[in-house]
């Protein structure tokens, strides 16, 4: 087993990384360019520049708060986890790439309708993600 980060803005790495020692799992955390990393424990991999750049090399275990990206993995018989320690699901995928398209339509039909993005992270979805 290896686990692979999509490490753009990841709140979890220091998570994982304890995890994977404690259970010599080794790790690799995935950046584009616009982000520096460095690790004592993961293999860090600098991919091109760009939006999807990450999303596209990655695919074994998936850290991700990307839909797109857990609906990838899927599809390539990999398991894939939220940040918050949910597990993305062939049950559970479809509907969430589908309320992230209606909530898309949503803030592009009027700027008025300014969804709110995600809560700030608690200890306690540290400790579920663990």
């Amino acid at each position: 087993m290896k686990i692979f980060v999509d490490a753009d803005a990841c709140p979890v790495v220091d998570i994982v990384e304890d995890i994977a020692t404690k259970y010599n799992i080794p790790v690799t955390l995935l950046c584009d360019t616009n982000h520096v990393l460095t690790s004592d424990y993961s293999e860090v991999i600098v991919v091109g520049a760009g939006a999807d750049a990450v999303d596209y090399k990655l695919i074994s275990i998936v850290v991700t708060q990307d839909y797109g990206v857990a609906a990838m993995a899927l599809g390539k018989g990999a398991y894939a986890i939220h940040q918050s320690g949910k597990w993305y699901t062939d049950e559970n995928i479809d509907q969430m790439l589908m309320e992230r398209h209606l909530n898309k339509k949503a803030r592009r039909a009027s700027s008025r309708n300014h969804i709110k993005g995600p809560r700030k992270r608690t200890e306690e979805d540290d400790q579920r993600f663990a």
